[in-house]
């Protein structure tokens, strides 16, 4: 079976932005103190649904990439533009993984169901 490289290439992008988020968020709430803390904890908690979507997205993207199935690439598709909604200062982060996994899905063939005969 042949895998698809723009699921690859989604995957590989979407790892990389969830490690840069992680590490940004998490310096970014331990290297405060005061209200800046408060203002950064504030911030975090309002990036989180995005940043949990997008995972989720990725777990979704990693299946349909490894598994290759249509239906994951298409789910993590949708899941990423859910992201671009939760918090649409950041939908650039995850366009181009949304496009990839939507042109992936209509790329891939579906599978050809067998006839079961009673």
């Amino acid at each position: 079976m042949k895998k698809s490289k723009l699921l690859l290439v989604s995957l590989i992008i979407v790892v990389a932005y969830l490690i840069y988020s992680a590490s940004y968020w998490s310096g970014a709430v331990s290297g405060t103190e005061g209200s800046e803390a408060a203002g950064a904890a504030i911030a975090s908690v309002l990036v989180m649904p995005h940043l949990i979507c997008t995972g989720i997205g990725a777990l979704f993207n990693a299946l349909g990439f490894f598994m290759n199935k249509r239906a994951f690439a298409l789910v993590a598709g949708i899941l990423y533009s859910v992201a671009m909604v939760l918090f649409p200062p950041y939908f650039f982060f995850v366009l181009i993984e949304a496009v990839l996994c939507y042109v992936a899905y209509a790329k891939m063939k579906p599978k050809e169901e067998v006839a079961v005969e009673a």
